[in-house]
């Protein structure tokens, strides 16, 4: 491993962070377009996967 601190985020902190609503992200998820993992029971998203898919995301409405 690089030695880099992920940040780990609930289902509150990516709506906050990517200004979705937290409906939105769940439809995302469950149609796995956000990448997210199981940690117990809950689904968790690391911030790099969140922030590489709001690239994408910015990406493709430019083209």
């Amino acid at each position: 491993m690089s030695g880099e601190i992920c940040e780990i985020f609930t289902w509150d902190e990516v709506a906050s962070y990517s200004k979705a609503g937290k409906c939105t992200v769940y439809r995302l998820v469950a149609k796995k377009k956000i990448p997210a993992f199981k940690e117990g029971r809950a689904q968790r998203f690391t911030q790099a996967d969140i922030d590489h898919w709001i690239k994408q995301q910015s990406t493709a409405s430019r083209r």
